[in-house]
């Protein structure tokens, strides 16, 4: 059975990026909880969330979580922060396989179509970084960037929206691994 690791991004004392009453953490947290939920509906694998509720897990930790878990895939769940910024986007390590980019393009797709289907945003790109969890996981890994929590926050507050973006990711999942069908 195919394995995937879901990593809600920060958590605990570390909200991540902050705006008026909404907390990165928090996002992150309930976008990964509907994918693991779609996930396991849905489709014959097996599920590893790096955090379950609200509590600090090192990007160390998360890695090795994912890595013991022998995961076929990992996703780390973010939202971007700057005053002026909009839209979507996804990063894979610098130095990456062509699974690796495939997965992402796969991920990108399913995230940004939905995320277009709600309200017409910017598709900010597939990117490259050397980010901890991207470059110390065995397996085709992508994170990523769910909108602005400036600018974007009256979607990110919506738990409709974040449901759906729980469930385009847990679809790209899917897809790119040919999950089967429960």
């Amino acid at each position: 059975m195919k394995k995937t690791t879901i990593d809600a991004g920060h958590g605990g004392y570390d909200p991540g990026t902050v705006s008026d009453k909404l907390r990165e953490k928090d996002i992150t947290l309930k976008i990964a909880l509907y994918a693991e939920e779609f996930l396991l509906n849905n489709y014959l694998v097996e599920v590893k969330m790096t955090r379950k509720n609200d509590v600090f897990v090192s990007l160390k930790d998360r890695a090795k979580i994912a890595n013991r878990f022998k995961s076929d895939l990992f996703v780390s769940i973010h939202v971007n922060s700057s005053v002026n910024g909009t839209g979507f986007e996804s990063y894979i390590y610098t130095e990456t396989a062509e699974k690796t980019f495939q997965f992402q393009k796969v991920l990108h797709k399913y995230v940004n179509d939905e995320i277009n289907r709600h309200v017409e945003k910017k598709d900010r790109g597939l990117k490259r970084a050397n980010y901890y969890v991207l470059k110390h996981t065995k397996m085709p890994a992508v994170l990523t960037e769910n909108l602005f929590i400036d600018l974007d926050g009256e979607f990110l507050s919506k738990e409709e929206f974040l449901k759906d973006l729980g469930i385009a990711h847990a679809k790209g999942i899917a897809d790119f691994l040919q999950l089967p069908i429960k």
